[in-house]
């Protein structure tokens, strides 16, 4: 095949939209919850730590009372339970030096030690919701959804000499991989939904499934034929650009098995809004859509990246995040985090207060059988703390969870246990993941 054509076809390929790649594992039966309705798990990361005085509760069990911060969403408090004394040992130095925002975005849902590099060569570790989506992607159409209100950097050095694949990413396929999340909410809900209005919807996905079908053949073909006369070297790229190919390949074949979506009654969002917390709660809505219509049973969603600069004007916070972040103990920068963590978890509160609000086909709310965490890779920020991170457990996990207190751990307990737990309430049967030390009690 000539170089020209080849080029075309590729140029064809790439510029469909982000289409993730699921994996079940041999023999495992689809994700249901413990009360038998499908367990959807949801994972949201907050940047920058917070301002610990006001985020830590007093007491214990139910009997808690919430700090400043945990106030906004007191009213809720028999929907989450929160829990303290999580860490993430991976996120600290080991002599690395600086770059505990890159790590901190990096391990929090893998657990594993970050590569220091800002080339090629990245390597970290599966996240938790793609092993989780691993099995769970044999029952939906997308195994998983990846969201953040930032653009995504796929190259270059961000943080202190580590890639920017490390603090723009949360989801992780492999160690090498990452699932590049979307911040964009119309083009989210066209490649869940189709694009066009509501009625047309279906018909237009399923013809935009089999055109990528067609254009599959033929690069399939013609670059079977061209391996063969490539070098080593040319080979190992074709293979790698091959391996997007095959992940459109299995989201068609997703859909010739599912058939086509479901077509909500709801408008396509218009684009990314001017206002954050407008931009916040549309990527919500259409997470909730997607959770509703069983499009899928797993998501992250990025509120930004840590280290994230954005600056808060809207409720009176001019400066920087990250820079004010680091506040030594200064009372008027410790005062403008506290409202940014408040402005956060009121966007998380409407999220949940929908869940809760949202019937659920399979019997219960949505949020009854959902396990969403929220948190941050960071707990003070000033001193880069990576251990008594800010971290709450939402939904009942179809009867697994018990939510409504406060489990205080000791602080070194790893994050992973955590996440363990949450693997075999999702009827994954791991008996590790990373370097948790046992399932997290108490939840």
């Amino acid at each position: 095949m000539q170089r020209r054509r080849f080029l075309q076809a590729a140029g064809l390929s790439l510029a469909l939209p982000s289409l993730e790649a699921f994996r079940p594992a041999a023999g495992a039966a689809p994700l249901t919850a413990a009360s038998g309705a499908p367990l959807r798990t949801v994972f949201v990361y907050a940047p920058n730590g917070v301002n610990v005085e006001h985020w830590t509760p007093q007491g214990e069990g139910a009997d808690w009372t919430p700090g400043k911060t945990l106030a906004e969403i007191n009213d809720l408090r028999q929907h989450f339970t929160v829990v303290s004394g999580l860490e993430h040992r991976t996120g600290y130095q080991h002599k690395d030096g600086g770059g505990d925002h890159a790590r901190a975005t990096a391990t929090f849902l893998t657990g594993a030690y970050v590569k220091k590099t800002a080339g090629r060569d990245i390597h970290l570790g599966k996240s938790v919701d793609q092993r989780i989506a691993e099995v769970a992607g044999r029952a939906t159409r997308l195994p998983s959804l990846e969201l953040s209100c930032d653009a995504v950097r796929k190259s270059g050095s961000c943080d202190s000499g580590y890639a920017c694949a490390y603090q723009y990413n949360l989801a992780w396929k492999d160690a090498t991989t990452p699932a590049p999340p979307e911040c964009d909410p119309r083009q989210v809900f066209e490649r869940l939904f189709g694009h066009g209005p509501h009625g047309q919807r279906q018909r237009n996905y399923m013809e935009r499934m089999a055109r990528q079908k067609s254009m599959l053949d033929f690069l399939r073909d013609q670059t079977a034929a061209m391996s063969a006369t490539l070098g080593k070297a040319d080979r190992a790229r074709l293979d790698e650009y091959l391996t997007s190919v095959r992940q459109i390949e299995r989201q068609v074949e997703a859909a010739e098995r599912t058939g086509p979506p479901v077509d909500p009654d709801a408008a396509t969002p218009t684009g990314i809004p001017d206002d954050y917390a407008a931009h916040i709660d549309v990527m919500f809505d259409v997470l909730t859509l997607a959770l509703r219509t069983d499009t899928t049973r797993v998501a992250t969603f990025m509120l930004a990246h840590d280290g994230s600069n954005r600056s808060f004007e809207q409720i009176g916070v001019s400066e920087s995040h990250h820079d004010i972040s680091h506040h030594g103990k200064k009372p008027d920068r410790l005062e403008k985090i506290q409202k940014i963590d408040a402005f956060y978890l009121q966007r998380f509160r409407r999220f949940l207060e929908t869940l809760r609000d949202t019937e659920d086909a399979g019997g219960g709310s949505l949020l009854d059988n959902s396990a969403v965490v929220y948190g941050s890779g960071l707990s003070d920020p000033d001193r880069h703390s990576h251990q008594q991170l800010p971290v709450i457990a939402a939904g009942r996990a179809g009867g697994a969870w018990s939510p409504g207190r406060h489990v205080r751990l000791a602080s070194d307990t790893p994050m992973t246990n955590l996440y363990l737990s949450m693997l075999h309430a999702a009827g994954v049967p791991d008996e590790q993941f990373s370097d948790s030390e046992g399932p997290l009690a108490g939840l």
